[in-house]
């Protein structure tokens, strides 16, 4: 058995080596930017990805390593130098602040263009579009983009990322004196934006003259009135207690406000009161005093397995509550008001005059749908809350009929302005129009996600956080839970979720997108298993995961809404009454049978969707996947999951041979440092090309000799992208499996084919044993104070058993204590941790210098000053040791150290992840001096002549 042959294949860079902390360091950044223009704020979406995550990943896709071109980068060298350059552009890439850079992305779109075989760079094709990151970050990188899925929501989105804007790029805006609001032009679709923005307005107000009065001021204090921000309710029920039988408050916490100096709560009090049926009601009072505010004890009414009453003490368990809820007996009760102060919230006790503007009559003419009968992700129907309507206080109801109502005569009066302002008539939207009725539904369009934004903001599962004093949107969780006492904002103040707040998010998201319409784009309804590919397209894709998430039962919260406000001008998208569920592609067991059946039709559709992308695939780019771990699976079984392992085996079933995986991570700066299995990235980027119609089996001898060969390579190559220590395992499975899935398949001693599963515990394997064969090349000190280090960490042991090593490595004890990396006094020996090493060392004075020494002290300072000094100590140490060396030793420390010296690796896991920090401040260093030094010669040159 041979290995297999292939045609020669251009290499991408997302194949070799990536500036991996770089990409995972602004992909988390992203989240604590400014979101104003961010297009993820213009309509919520599921786990969506960053997107410097996705312009990175489909640019690296797409560029040639220069290792594909021996002929004009013929040494190791100049491989490495261009590598180097086209990581600096990923770095510029990924920076927010870049994101409409158009001089850096004209840069980005040359490299792609001179990659591509005919020069015509590929369409990029993505089957799962969901949230619209990868098609709309194709189309920054002015590449045409092509988005489907089955879930009408997610094409909507889409649609308003990619497909709409560039059809209207350049216009000005039609709303009465609105182009004349700005000198010079308007480029992309900020005209679209603006106009947005004024019939946003437009429709605020026209909705404030017909229901305002559902939301009246509040009475201050001092007499003086003031806007009602909040109103927060308890939901109430029948106490089981006979001799009680008072309506009794559901409360989780009286807490109000918690920031010092401002602390609020409620205080129930129990009231006679002759006209109800118990005789008796709770009262709510607000106190401020945090020396009696409520406790762990007695912080609210309701627990984990039901609920007290505050007026007897009983108990109503979670099987009343639920029983009372499903025969429609759950009431309300107003506890709070929160009002605008000046500076800070006040507030107030709830009034009959608050109370009763809320109690107005269910509107007619409401949308229809059932919410999905599955507790693992909605809890409201078992307390009989089975309709999205539901959901929604009648005021509420009122409130979104209306604007939904308005978003129609908003349209209206759109195109009654843009023919006035010239455009003819033309065609709908849907019909590949472009002119006033299309640009009519593009308004209408974003408007209605607006709306759709104030529906996550205006539920009755929306409750408020007493922390920051503001309010939690439905789906702060990828789940509709029963939640006691909510939150009813009030959409026409000037606080958060209010109306005018969400069409203002809406727009700045529209002016920011690319708006490209220089390139093609589109966005269509339709199942990935049956979705026909093409040879001009890659794929770059992120589908679900087994059961994360449960899309389509999530998304008809929504769907309900964008149907009744847009079904006229999406008719074909927005025909079904709720969303598609059949075909999709999600591990539900309540739809498939169980977990089994669940899990078997979610690995077949996958395996199925693959197959049909192989048949037609693109053989000069690879296809790239994300991949996310079940959170219990990395728990239990780590980077080898059952899970990933499965869709690895799938994918090669498939016809994929996996190039590379790249573990990418969106988390705080705080989790990237981390270790053991939570030091896991959460998501994995796939490279994938075809295999060999001709590859050929090969034993399990074979299989290790292949990858034993082509793995110091790879760890040299992805070493220039200075991945992290935490994420070298994960990132050497790509090489590892191309080994792998080159073959036909692997056959163990008994003649079975080998499974992925024990692949990947062989990959792991090989990675130790090469990260020890590459000890011998270090220097005789180096590889002591390894090995020492590997027995004994920073402990101290007899003379006798360093000596003894020390010979064996070819060294001595004296010559390493004066080389200043151990101490060796009264026959006891202990290796120098980093932070007992000398501040005033010198690297130029060192006569005795290891890469062991070397690397201790740059993680001394990077520990002690930071990357700016560690940085400008490296050229120093670079004259007298190799820096790759080094970095190849935090590698192999942190390997060593992850599970047995957890605070060792963090330590080395910092310098890993700083590595190419580190080289940036270097290279600006050796600039500085050579700067310094070539004007120093020009002056000497001066003086002699």
């Amino acid at each position: 058995m041979t290995e297999p042959t292939t045609s020669p294949i251009r290499r991408k860079l997302i194949e070799v080596s990536l500036p991996l902390e770089e990409i995972n360091r602004e992909s988390a950044r992203e989240k604590s930017v400014p979101r104003k223009g961010h297009p993820a704020t213009m309509h919520l979406w599921w786990a969506r990805r960053p997107l410097a995550t996705a312009r990175a990943v489909l640019f690296a896709q797409l560029v040639d390593d220069p290792s594909s071109h021996p002929d004009k980068f013929r040494t190791s060298e100049e491989q490495a130098a261009e590598r180097e350059r086209l990581h600096q552009i990923i770095r510029e890439l990924v920076v927010w602040e870049n994101a409409n850079d158009e001089g850096l992305l004209r840069r980005a779109h040359a490299e792609i263009v001179a990659s591509a075989p005919d020069g015509t760079p590929p369409a990029i094709l993505d089957p799962f579009a969901g949230g619209g990151t990868i098609p709309l970050e194709a189309q920054r990188l002015g590449l045409d983009a092509h988005a489907s899925d089955l879930n009408p929501v997610a094409v909507l989105i889409n649609k308003a990322l990619i497909e709409i804007p560039p059809k209207f790029s350049g216009r000005p805006p039609v709303f009465p004196g609105a182009a004349e609001s700005r000198l010079g032009g308007w480029p992309r679709a900020s005209g679209l934006a603006e106009d947005v923005r004024r019939y946003g307005a437009w429709m605020r107000d026209r909705a404030s003259e017909r229901i305002g009065h559902l939301y009246p001021q509040a009475a201050l204090p001092d007499g003086s009135p003031a806007t009602v921000i909040a109103w927060i309710w308890a939901r109430t029920v029948t106490c089981p207690n006979p001799a009680c039988r008072i309506e009794m408050p559901l409360v989780r916490s009286w807490w109000l406000g918690k920031k010092k100096g401002k602390e609020a709560y409620v205080v129930p009090r129990v009231v006679d009161d002759p006209s109800v049926p118990s005789g008796r009601r709770v009262m709510f009072d607000i106190a401020h005093d945090p020396r009696l505010g409520p406790t762990k004890d007695n912080d609210g009414t309701v627990m984990r397995t039901g609920a007290t009453c505050c007026a007897c003490g009983s108990t109503a368990d979670l099987k009343y509550t639920r029983a009372e809820g499903r025969e429609g007996r759950l009431g309300s009760k107003l506890m709070a008001v929160v009002a605008e102060g000046v500076r800070q919230r006040v507030y107030l006790p709830a009034s009959d005059q608050a109370d009763a503007a809320a109690r107005v009559e269910r509107p007619a003419h409401l949308p229809d749908g059932e919410v999905a009968d599955n507790p693992r992700w909605f809890s409201t129907p078992a307390f009989g809350m089975t309709k999205f309507t539901d959901l929604f206080t009648n005021r509420q109801l009122v409130a979104l009929t209306t604007l939904s109502d308005l978003v129609s005569e908003a349209r209206d009066q759109a195109l009654k302005d843009a023919v006035s302002a010239g455009c003819p008539d033309g065609f709908p939207l849907e019909l590949g129009g472009t002119d006033a009725v299309a640009y009519a539904d593009a308004i209408a369009t974003f408007l209605a996600f607006a709306l759709s934004k104030l529906a996550d903001w205006s539920s009755s599962i929306c409750s408020w956080i007493p922390q920051i004093e503001g309010v939690r949107d439905t789906f702060a969780r990828q789940a509709l839970p029963m939640v006691w006492d909510y939150v009813e904002i009030n959409p026409f103040s000037n606080s958060v979720g209010n109306a005018g707040a969400h069409v203002t998010w809406v727009a700045d998201g529209v002016d920011g997108l690319p708006s490209r319409s220089e390139v093609r784009a589109s966005a269509s309804q339709a199942d990935a298993a049956r979705t026909t590919f093409s040879s001009t397209e890659v794929v770059s894709t992120d589908p679900p995961y087994y059961d994360n998430i449960g899309y389509s039962d999530l998304s008809d919260f929504f769907y309900v809404w964008l149907r009744r406000s847009l079904r006229e001008v999406h008719p074909s998208l927005l025909s079904t009454m709720l969303v598609p569920k059949a075909e999709e592609l999600v591990a539900n067991p309540y739809r498939h049978g169980g977990k089994e059946g669940a899990s078997q039709f979610f690995e077949d559709g996958f395996e199925r969707v693959f197959a049909r992308a192989r048949e037609s695939a693109n053989e000069n780019y690879p296809i790239t996947v994300y991949y996310a771990f079940k959170q219990s699976e990395l728990e239990s079984e780590g980077v080898s999951s059952t899970g990933w392992a499965t869709l690895l085996e799938g994918m090669i079933r498939s016809g994929w041979a996996i190039t590379a995986t790249w573990p990418v991570r969106s988390e705080r700066s705080g989790r990237m440092i981390s270790v053991g299995t939570n030091a896991l990235a959460s998501s994995i980027v796939l490279a994938l090309r075809p295999r060999q119609e001709s590859a050929q089996a090969i034993t399990r001898r074979g299989f290790l000799a292949a990858l034993k060969s082509r793995l110091p390579q790879a760890l040299r190559e992805m070493q220039q992208g200075a991945i992290a220590p935490v994420d070298l395992a994960q990132s050497t499975i790509g090489p590892g499996m191309a080994v792998f899935s080159s073959y036909a398949k692997v056959v163990e001693p008994d003649g079975t084919p080998m499974t992925v599963k024990t692949a990947l515990a062989l990959i792991n394997q090989a990675l130790d044993e090469v990260l020890a064969e590459q000890d011998g090349d270090l220097d005789a000190d180096t590889r002591f104070c390894l090995k020492w280090y590997a027995q004994y960490g920073w402990s101290e042991k007899a003379f006798g058993e360093a000596d003894v090593l020390a010979r064996a490595t070819n060294t001595s004890v004296d010559g390493l204590a004066r080389g200043g990396v151990l101490t060796s006094r009264a026959g006891r020996v202990r290796l120098l941790p980093p932070q007992d090493l000398p501040s005033t060392w010198d690297p130029d004075a060192d006569d005795r210098l290891s890469v062991w020494e070397a690397m201790m002290h740059l993680a001394r300072v990077l520990d002690s000053g930071g990357v700016e000094a560690a940085g400008a100590l490296m050229p120093r140490i670079r004259q007298r040791v190799d820096l790759e060396t080094v970095q190849l030793l935090a590698y192999r420390l942190y390997e060593l150290t992850q599970s047995t010296r957890p605070s060792d690796a963090l330590l080395f896991n910092a310098l890993g992840t700083s590595w190419s920090d580190l080289s940036s401040v270097a290279r600006r260093t050796e600039a500085t001096v050579t700067t310094s030094q070539s004007s120093f010669d020009f002056d000497a040159l001066d003086e002699e002549f």
